[in-house]
């Protein structure tokens, strides 16, 4: 038997991966090379990129700083995230567990992120190699809602935003990436094989359903506890915001890596691959794309943070413990 599944969703996903990973190569070589510092198309790059306080000591022009919006308008991200998705479970639950089809224009968006997909064993194509069960969907789709709620919560009421900024479009790529990714969630589920028996949903019950989910609480609560030291440097014992300034934190992860908050959510879209088997090739390319996007992240973090502070811990990593 040969087969190729590779899905029209599979390749967005690996084009935003190498486009993260080809930025952050950028990044590093624009670092090693001193000629570049006053290039104007460097500037738009690193405009791009950057956001909150990275960007504070970014050279730009009026023009630039156009297209700025409040980094606190993060929160509108975990909004359309936590409506979006709570559209799609709702049709999901309907499909899995009372055998009503799903919307015409879903199933036909659904089918056309998976167009690609094909499966040749005895010269017939297939394309349900690649689809995962119902029950492990609806999983992942229910930890993906939970951790925007959590999300949601923290931007609105433990966060403390101080005037920093993004850029519109990457503003613009948030809001779409939560589409996308409710989206991917139901591409990973074939649609015609909604509905079934109890005792069939049962048995869809796996030991990696366990394993993914136990690996997603213990992420989100370390990223919860990153997040929450971080807003409690700007904060009273009271929890009034006292300044905006920046400072070292300490503790919990910190003592390893700089940005722990963006290595948790790697581990988060990782235990959400684990929940569906460990297998599905869409996923882990999800997986990719959020390795290299904070990794990204992680780098101008750890940049930033050199600069400011002459006493910044040098064995700190940026990313991921020992290794990056």
């Amino acid at each position: 038997m040969s087969f190729t599944c590779w899905a029209f969703i599979d390749f967005i996903w690996l084009f935003l991966a190498l486009a993260f990973a080809f930025s952050l190569c950028i990044l590093k070589l624009s670092r090693a090379n001193v000629n570049y510092s006053n290039s104007k198309i460097l500037c738009i790059f690193e405009d791009l990129i950057r956001y909150g306080k990275t960007k504070n000591d970014l050279r730009r022009g009026a023009f630039l700083r156009l297209f700025d919006v409040p980094k606190r308008w993060f929160f509108h991200f975990y909004i359309v995230s936590v409506i979006w998705n709570s559209f799609l479970i709702r049709h999901h639950i309907n499909a899995v567990f009372f055998g009503v089809p799903y919307p015409i224009w879903l199933s036909d968006l659904s089918n056309a992120l998976t167009n690609f997909c094909v499966q040749h064993e005895n010269g017939k194509y297939n394309n349900n190699i690649r689809c995962c069960d119902q029950l492990s969907v609806l999983l992942i789709h229910l930890l993906l809602w939970v951790h925007s709620i959590r999300r949601l919560y923290e931007c609105l009421f433990i966060s403390v935003f101080s005037d920093g900024v993004i850029h519109i479009v990457q503003y613009c790529f948030g809001l779409a990436y939560y589409i996308l990714l409710g989206l991917t969630v139901i591409s990973t589920s074939s649609i015609s094989q909604a509905g079934g028996s109890t005792e069939n949903r049962y048995a869809q019950i796996h030991f990696s359903h366990f394993l993914g989910i136990t690996m997603f609480i213990w992420a989100s609560v370390h990223q919860n506890r990153c997040l929450t030291i971080l807003a409690n440097l700007r904060k009273e014992n009271n929890g009034k915001v006292i300044n905006m300034h920046h400072s070292i934190p300490v503790g919990d992860w910190f003592s390893l890596i700089s940005s722990p908050h963006y290595f948790a959510e790697l581990l988060i879209y990782i235990s959400l691959s684990l929940t569906l088997g460990g297998w599905n090739l869409t996923w882990w390319l999800v997986v990719l794309y959020v390795l290299f996007n904070q990794a990204l992240a992680a780098a101008l973090c750890q940049e930033f943070y050199h600069k400011k502070f002459d006493s910044y811990p040098k064995c700190r990593c940026a990313f991921i413990p020992y290794l990056l």
